[in-house]
């Protein structure tokens, strides 16, 4: 007996999903390693690119990541020389990131890889518009699901 419609791979949203972000994150690679960066680095470094200085706490927030995740990724940034990690002057559990010249500078470099990505979908940009805000939308209603539950 074949499966459900609703059992069928193809039809799982999450598979999609899934799938999709893999094909993102193997399109986004050479671009990323002619910037030296991975991945989580370079969505490190856009929250950075935005605001400079954040506390880690903030940056971990934003990419929906644990603190203690998100260490290790900005000890290899800091390693690189991209970042400076310091205590807060006003409370010192709070470590502050922040952008070196050399992080700085990175971001002149790091501004074809939009456009870059848009050239590889194949979509309009519109449509890639479009579609960030359904994902979005997505991501909010399941987060605001499971919060609840």
């Amino acid at each position: 007996m074949p499966p459900s419609p609703s059992l069928k791979l193809q039809d799982q949203l999450c598979y999609a999903v899934y799938s999709a972000a893999l094909a993102i994150n193997r399109a986004y690679k050479p671009a990323l390693d002619d910037l030296g960066l991975t991945y989580p680095q370079y969505l490190a470094m856009l929250v950075l690119w935005e605001r400079d200085g954040l506390a880690v706490k903030e940056i971990a927030d934003r990419l929906m990541l644990e603190s203690s995740t998100l260490t290790p990724l900005l000890k290899r940034l800091e390693a690189a020389g991209l970042v400076v990690r310091r205590r807060s002057a006003e409370d010192e559990r709070q470590v502050l990131v922040e952008l070196t010249d050399a992080g700085r500078a990175l971001q002149e470099r790091a501004a074809c890889v939009p456009t870059t990505m848009l050239a590889g979908s194949g979509l309009k940009v519109d449509d890639l518009r479009r579609l960030n805000r359904e994902i979005r939308a997505l991501r909010d209603s399941l987060a605001a699901h499971t919060e609840v539950a």
